[in-house]
């Protein structure tokens, strides 16, 4: 029992890319703070996808170390967040954490291409559009945010941080950066790097305020920080072109009216990875 539940904390941390149980406590309680109701969502969907790797008899270390696991957290997170809890998306939520393992599978059959958050976004997408077509009841409401006129720059980092898990609560936040930096200092400080630089886009006069408060501007740019990051100087320049990328891709999908998810962290970082291949 001991040993699942370690499992099913790293891969919660996986999210993140934390190969640490402790880590992903952290987090999961970072989600509890903003909605428990998420935070059953979140772990529903990481023991679904987890046991679904294990009876599918794939391999054991990769279970054990939640790589199987954080792509069913996110689209259990994701249900909660787009759809109304009742049986019908619980069961949505069951399927699909299950059908995101074996996508992520499917990338894991090669080695060229990282799946990172892909079998998740892939997922969610799927069910979204068939929810507007053939249960449009089932899909709560977009709420537009009221315009802000001031800029609140601690709320702003803390959202890039907690965005990458759709938790709009500082402290949600706050706990994710401490569930990093208690397995990678590292890691947390290119979570900072990756929070801080889309902070600028405050100075675009176009930016939407409302948007860059809610830290939906900087969330990929989190990511790609972390994936890309590591102790050479050019790790931070890839590091630091994918932050911009993805917040410009970003920036283009919401124009779009696009669901975005973690799509521009996961197109920047491809194109990153292509780039070094080509400069190497």
């Amino acid at each position: 029992m001991y040993k699942n539940i370690l499992i099913l904390g790293r891969g919660i941390g996986q999210v993140m890319f934390q190969n640490n149980a402790l880590s992903g406590g952290l987090m999961l309680l970072g989600i509890a703070f903003n909605s428990w109701q998420l935070a059953v969502l979140s772990v529903l969907g990481t023991v679904v996808s987890t046991l679904t790797a294990s009876l599918s008899g794939y391999d054991k270390e990769d279970i054990s170390n939640g790589l199987y696991g954080f792509n069913g957290t996110l689209v259990g997170i994701a249900i909660g967040v787009f759809m109304e809890i009742n049986v019908t998306s619980i069961l949505l939520l069951i399927s699909g954490s299950a059908f995101s393992t074996w996508v992520a599978r499917c990338f894991r059959y090669q080695n060229r291409v990282s799946g990172l958050t892909a079998p998740f976004i892939f997922v969610v997408w799927l069910l979204l559009v068939g929810c507007h077509y053939l249960y449009p009841s089932l899909l709560l409401s977009s709420s537009l945010e009221k315009p802000e006129l001031t800029m609140d720059i601690f709320r702003s980092f803390c959202l890039n941080i907690g965005q990458v898990m759709f938790q709009g609560n500082i402290l949600s936040g706050l706990f994710f950066l401490l569930g990093i930096l208690i397995n990678s200092r590292i890691n947390a400080l290119y979570t900072l790097t990756g929070a801080i630089l889309p902070l600028f886009m405050i100075l675009y006069p176009h930016t939407d305020l409302a948007a860059w408060n809610l830290g939906l501007l900087g969330y990929n740019g989190v990511l790609c920080s972390i994936a890309l990051g590591n102790r050479t100087f050019k790790s931070i320049a890839w590091a630091t072109l994918a932050i911009l990328l993805s917040t410009g891709i970003q920036i283009t999908g919401m124009y779009a009216g696009i669901t975005t998810l973690t799509a521009p962290f996961v197109v920047a970082v491809w194109i990153m990875l292509c780039l070094q291949h080509l400069s190497s």
